[in-house]
C-alpha cells in the first residue's frame, strides 16, 4: 500500500536549511494499522504531508498503491487526494455552515458523484458512524466525539484506500477518544489501511504497529499486541 524508500526533506529559511527528514525507509502493507509516534521536530507532521500528497520530498521515492507519487502539478495531486485518501483531523475541519450529512458527501461532490447518489452514500456512512438521527445538524450543534464521527463518515465517503488520521483524538477527552478509537479500530478490522499520527501512547497501543521518529529518522519500528478500546471502562 505504502512504499517510502530514502525519503530526505529540507526546508530552506533564507542562508538557513533545516533537514527534516534524513532518509526514511517506511512500508506499510494493505490492511495494517500504524501509528507514528515523535516528539515535536522529530518529522512526524512532515512525513505525514508527504504521505498525504500535501507535500513532495527532495530526494527518495514514494509508491502509493503502486502509483508513483512525484512531480504532481495540484491538479493531479488534488486527484489523487480525492482518489486513494481520507483524512481525519485533530480539529476536525467541518464547514461549520453545512449540514453533517452535506460535510460528508462533500468529497463525493468533487468526485462529480450525483446529488442523490451522494446523498445515499453520506447517510449510509452516518448510520455506520451512528449519527444518522443527526445528519441535518451543523457542526456547532455537535459534541466534540460527534464532529469527529463526522469527519471520519466523510473521511470514509470516498472509499479511499488509505486513512490518514492526525491526532484524531487529540481535542477529546479520555472516554470519547476511546469510543472514536473503537470505530476506528472496526473499521480497521473490515480491512482499510489507517495510519495514525498520535503523541498518546495509549491511543498508539491501540494500532496494530508502532513506528517511533526522531530527527528524522524512524528509531524504532515494531508491531505490537493491539488493545482494544473500550470506552465503556470510562465514566
Amino acid at each position: 500500500m505504502i512504499d517510502i524508500k530514502n525519503l530526505h526533506k529540507s526546508y530552506h529559511m533564507g542562508k538557513n536549511s533545516l533537514h527534516v527528514l534524513k532518509g526514511i525507509n517506511f512500508s506499510v502493507s494493505e490492511g495494517e494499522m500504524v501509528s507514528i509516534m515523535g516528539s515535536s521536530g522529530s518529522g512526524k507532521s512532515t512525513l505525514l504531508n508527504i504521505l498525504g500528497i500535501l507535500d513532495e520530498a527532495d530526494e527518495g521515492t514514494y509508491t502509493l498503491d503502486g502509483t508513483l507519487i512525484k512531480n504532481l502539478n495540484e491538479k493531479v495531486a488534488a486527484r489523487y487526494r480525492n482518489q486513494f485518501l481520507g483524512f481525519i483531523f485533530q480539529s476536525f475541519n467541518l464547514i461549520n455552515y453545512k449540514s453533517a450529512l452535506d460535510n460528508v458527501s462533500m468529497p463525493l461532490y468533487y468526485q462529480g458523484v450525483k446529488r442523490n447518489v451522494r446523498t445515499e452514500k453520506a447517510m449510509h456512512y452516518l448510520e455506520k458512524v451512528g449519527l444518522a438521527d443527526w445528519a441535518s445538524h451543523l457542526p456547532n450543534e455537535l459534541s466534540g466525539g460527534q464532529k469527529q464521527r463526522v469527519a471520519i463518515a466523510r473521511a470514509l465517503a470516498s472509499d479511499p484506500k488509505l486513512l490518514l488520521a492526525d491526532e484524531p483524538t487529540g481535542a477529546l477527552d479520555t472516554k470519547t477518544s476511546y469510543e472514536v478509537m473503537e470505530l476506528i479500530q472496526g473499521i480497521n478490522d473490515e480491512g482499510k489501511t489507517i495510519l495514525i499520527v498520535t503523541h498518546e501512547d495509549d491511543i498508539a497501543h491501540m494500532t496494530k504497529r508502532i513506528v517511533n521518529l526522531k530527527d528524522g529518522l524512524i528509531i524504532d519500528d515494531s508491531k505490537v499486541t493491539q488493545v482494544r478500546a473500550k470506552a465503556e471502562n470510562y465514566v
